[in-house]
């Protein structure tokens, strides 16, 4: 590969400061925010503790959705059923009622039954939740989509740092031996080796997150895409059609769905939504059951009125992208062994931004700075001889 010429690093390095400069207030508090994230089950379980499901033999069937529906109904009169959720993680099903197509935290109410006995197990009373706070923080700003929005110019912006940060260190690293951190040296050159060791140690994880999280910070627009792709199609045999006063059985439209879909188990049924969904469909969302499919969800569209099963060659692209960035961004997908190493990556990016502030906070130009300013110089200069 060809040297990079002094002005070529020169140029990188001022990209490489004032993007991470741009970007450093947003993704400290993302890191900091990011970190219980990582540990989000073991923490829930601390300190949301919840009543358990009923131990029961393996193979035991599911219970039916209908019955737990109905007592949602029964519980929450002035709502109507928004969506049935199965957990991934305990043997639970989660059935949230609303007042509204498009509610607000805050509106729905939800009710956790025992997902093979049927039986309430609890019903959560509205309070304060930490980690839900986190999360909004994390990824929104709470400022709803103008902060996820914001939220993703600033992982672009991250990646771009991180990228001309990469090409900065080449060169410079070419008259030290890698991983260098001078001990006996000036108190700023010890944080300026610092903060290169932990950059180049930690580029390819903080690659990954950062990417992913341009991916995350843009689902809402992407789905809000594949809708407005999708729906007016399956809609339109519909048109001018009312929607039905009664609806068939959900627990009936989840079945045809499994029918229909042998291999794939449903993971969550969205009702009747002209917003999210559709006003005359059930939206059961299945995944596979590989290691692998579980990460890809496909929506399947049951008509409420005849039980005509509809479905939708499964989510384009960048969806499937969107699916598979998810879990990169938490590591939450290779137990606590992964999580453990997300976790201390997470630690050591606070450590680079932190040491990049003071870095640039120092009232006098980094050596690299100066040199990098010198070269480009002798390199001008030398090209006025030629």
């Amino acid at each position: 590969m060809a040297q990079l010429r002094a002005k070529t690093v020169r140029t990188w390095y001022r990209v490489h400061k004032w993007t991470s400069l741009i970007c450093t207030a947003l993704l400290l508090m993302a890191c900091v925010t990011g970190l219980p994230l990582v540990f989000h089950d073991e923490l829930d379980n601390l300190l949301e503790p919840h009543v358990k499901a009923a131990d029961v033999p393996d193979g035991t069937p599911l219970a039916k959705i209908d019955p737990m529906v109905a007592a949602a109904q029964a519980r929450f009169p002035a709502l109507h059923p928004f969506s049935v959720f199965w957990d991934d993680d305990e043997p639970r099903v989660f059935v949230s009622m609303s007042p509204v197509d498009q509610p607000k935290d805050h509106d729905v109410r939800t009710m956790i039954f025992d997902a093979h006995t049927g039986r309430l197990l609890e019903t959560p009373q509205d309070h304060f939740e930490l980690l839900s706070f986190l999360l909004q923080a994390h990824a929104e700003i709470f400022l709803g989509l103008p902060g996820e929005l914001t939220m993703g110019v600033m992982a672009l912006t991250f990646v771009i740092s991180l990228l001309s940060g990469a090409l900065v260190y080449g060169p410079f690293m070419r008259r030290l031996d890698f991983g260098t951190y001078r001990r006996d040296a000036a108190r700023r050159t010890r944080w300026f080796d610092l903060h290169n060791l932990l950059g180049i140690v930690t580029l390819t994880w903080a690659f990954v997150v950062g990417a992913t999280g341009v991916m995350n910070a843009l689902s809402t627009p992407l789905f809000g895409l594949w809708r407005a792709q999708i729906m007016p199609q399956i809609l339109k045999p519909y048109h001018g059609k009312p929607v039905p006063m009664h609806f068939r059985s959900a627990e009936d439209s989840v079945e045809e769905v499994r029918a229909a879909l042998p291999t794939m188990r449903a993971t969550s049924v969205l009702f009747p939504n002209k917003v999210f969904g559709s006003p005359r469909h059930y939206v059961v969302w299945s995944q596979g059951k590989t290691p692998l499919t579980s990460r890809m969800e496909t929506p399947t569209l049951v008509d409420v009125e005849t039980g005509v099963v509809t479905t939708t060659g499964g989510l384009p692209w960048y969806l499937r992208a969107l699916e598979l960035s998810r879990p990169l961004h938490f590591g939450d997908y290779g137990g606590m062994p992964l999580k453990i190493l997300w976790g201390l990556f997470d630690v050591a990016l606070i450590v680079v931004l932190a040491s990049g502030v003071y870095l640039w906070l120092s009232k006098r130009k980094a050596p690299l700075e100066r040199a990098l300013n010198h070269l480009a110089e002798q390199e001008q200069l030398q090209e006025a001889h030629a």
